[in-house]
């Protein structure tokens, strides 16, 4: 299984250094952060979106190293949401020739949610781009089910899909025989990490923010997982850690280290 490097494994990197740490660590793949954010304060201030220079420079360093893009981010819908906003983040991630762009959604109100995604698909498709969704339970997709709602109507099996986080599915409640059940054309990525059986609740935007473990150092199934994805699903390792970055421990050596632990589990 090809395994992509995520930003958020190494969030104190600037995308060129994203790319240059992604290859020393045998990605073909990485999943970026197209803008820093707030929410995230170990990463260092870009912004692709307003910087074309940057933006070509990054396509140039992850055509010399052979990298392809898998995912961009950040795409939020919210209940103040102008669709017509993300025609510049999608533009950016065009020109970086992204698979997917990965969208999360905290639209509480229903019938506007699944309008203003449909939207959204629809405008990602002008550019080329394919849509995953990423079930996450702090936001208003808090399931695979809930995920896969939404996105059957959109009747585009393949080209909108989900994004499929081992740490969500597990604090969903979700399993992975319940993935590998989901429809043909639905899975479109997966993201690698581990975790404890059980954690408070309190405490389950900050782990999958800032704290989740490596793998085989936790009690998920990375193994069952990886065979509940469709068979040729690409996926990555999302793996923060961000006490390794305050404590030191240097960047190459954290992902050299999250790479091999989902590695180390998928042998086994």
């Amino acid at each position: 299984m090809r395994l992509a490097l995520d930003h958020l494994t190494a969030v104190d990197s600037s995308p060129l250094e994203l790319a240059d740490v992604a290859r020393a660590a045998g990605c073909d793949a990485l999943c970026l952060f197209l803008h820093a954010m707030e929410v995230l304060p170990l990463m260092p201030q870009f912004d692709l979106v307003k910087d074309r220079s940057h933006r070509q420079h990054l396509r140039l360093r992850m055509d010399d190293l052979g990298l392809e893009l898998d995912l961009a981010y950040p795409f939020t819908l919210g209940s103040r949401s102008e669709i017509a906003h993300f025609v510049p983040l999608l533009e950016c991630a065009a020109e970086l020739d992204a698979s997917l762009v990965n969208v999360l959604v905290y639209d509480r109100d229903p019938a506007r949610r699944e309008d203003r995604f449909a939207a959204f698909c629809e405008l990602a498709a002008s550019f080329g781009l394919r849509v995953a969704v990423e079930f996450f339970p702090a936001s208003q997709v808090r399931s695979l089910a809930e995920a896969i709602a939404l996105v059957q109507p959109i009747g585009k099996p393949g080209l909108v899909g989900i994004n499929a986080d081992l740490l969500h599915l597990m604090r969903s409640g979700g399993t992975c025989e319940e993935l590998a059940g989901a429809p043909a054309g639905t899975i479109l990525y997966g993201q690698f990490a581990d975790g404890p059986a059980y954690c408070d609740e309190a405490d389950w935007e900050r782990e999958a923010s800032s704290a989740r473990m490596v793998g085989g150092e936790g009690d998920f199934d990375l193994t069952a997982f990886a065979k509940a994805l469709p068979p040729g699903c690409p996926a990555s390792v999302e793996i923060p850690r961000d006490w390794q970055i305050q404590a030191g421990v240097p960047r190459s050596e954290r992902v050299a280290i999250a790479m091999e632990g989902v590695r180390r589990a998928l042998r086994r």
